[in-house]
């Protein structure tokens, strides 16, 4: 049996603390080289050292990072933050922003299943999906997911385009309940500050219960 299968499990029954779980989904195509991802690095960065931070978040958040470019790869797996290495991400190839979409859903699927499985409460899983471009395969079968998932209260869901050639229309049908949002600039370290702080509010509730989101703080990072 696989050792991160064992690991992720055994986190499970050592830590019976109701969970987060949180997917990024990150463009890494060709087009994101240079200042771009090395922002979307630092951010990514600051966001793990943010959450082991925060003495609730760090029991109750999981992080899951799924990349789209050359390929699509699941490149951190749910388990205890602490037994996490946070990614150096290399931009490299197309948008195959569909099946990264698919791959994020897949995993909080799964890491749901090992929650019921152990007995774990958890809260609504987010989903967060970043790019700078048009996609280069079909997002309708990920679109018709989320719309299911979102109109059954069982996903949150966070499309955010990154510079002036993101197309927000798609973007939008992964969307169906908010507009998607425009970073402004490269503000990726504002973004992932606010969602580290809407991951620590979440995680201080009680499951089921409604937290609003900090919308105030999207002026910071993000534009419709």
């Amino acid at each position: 049996m696989d050792e991160q299968y064992i690991l992720r499990q055994e986190d499970l029954v050592e830590n019976p603390t109701a969970r987060v779980p949180i997917c990024l989904v990150l463009d890494v195509s060709s087009s994101m080289n240079g200042s771009p991802i090395s922002e979307l690095n630092e951010g990514v960065q600051m966001f793990f050292n943010a959450i082991r931070a925060d003495d609730v978040a760090q029991f109750a958040a999981e992080i899951a990072v799924v990349t789209f470019g050359a390929n699509v790869e699941k490149v951190v797996d749910f388990m205890a933050i602490d037994r996490q290495n946070v990614p150096n991400l290399q931009a490299n190839g197309t948008t195959p922003m569909g099946e990264g979409v698919i791959m994020g859903l897949d995993l909080l699927e799964t890491r749901k299943q090992d929650y019921q499985r152990a007995g774990v409460d958890y809260f609504q899983p987010w989903l967060v999906v970043m790019t700078d471009g048009e996609p280069t395969d079909s997002i309708s079968g990920a679109a018709a997911r989320i719309r299911d998932l979102v109109a059954a209260k069982k996903l949150t869901v966070f499309p955010i385009g990154i510079g002036d050639s993101a197309n927000m229309s798609k973007l939008a049908e992964l969307s169906p309940t908010r507009p998607p949002l425009r970073l402004r600039g490269l503000n990726f370290k504002q973004f992932f500050e606010w969602l580290s702080r809407s991951v620590s509010r979440v995680s201080q509730s009680t499951p089921g219960e409604n937290v609003a989101l900090d919308t105030a703080g999207i002026a910071a990072w993000g534009q419709v």
